[in-house]
């Protein structure tokens, strides 16, 4: 049963930094791509970022471009978001998620694996 166990969330002020952790297990996280994904209160999903299942090639939302990195542990089957310079706007549950192309228009794609998310709150 694949598992994916976010952690790291909590209430920061606008330009401080925040670092997310998604612990994976129940498949073979080193061959399968892995994303963050968010939800802003009363919003749909927004895709942030992939990763490949090797570690390269990662990608970003041009909303998070610049403050945000993806990593991973293919060792420790974990997958991290370092986020920096946060704004009141990235408000939101933080979902990691498995494959590519995890969210189809604001909803969950059909196969995607996702964990029950850790809530980041920006606010002064």
């Amino acid at each position: 049963e694949v598992q994916l166990v976010e952690s790291g969330g909590g209430l920061v002020q606008p330009g401080w930094s925040l670092r997310l952790s998604c612990a994976a297990s129940g498949f073979t996280f080193s061959q399968q791509d892995m994303n963050w994904v968010r939800q802003a209160p009363g919003k749909g999903l927004e895709w942030i970022s992939t990763i490949g299942s090797g570690g390269g090639n990662p990608v970003y939302a041009d909303s998070v471009k610049g403050r945000f990195t993806i990593s991973r542990d293919n060792a420790r089957n974990t997958l991290s978001l370092q986020m920096t310079s946060l704004k009141t706007e990235d408000t939101g549950v933080y979902y990691c998620a498995t494959g590519l192309f995890p969210v189809s228009g604001d909803t969950w794609s059909a196969g995607t694996s996702r964990g029950q998310g850790t809530q980041v709150t920006v606010s002064s």
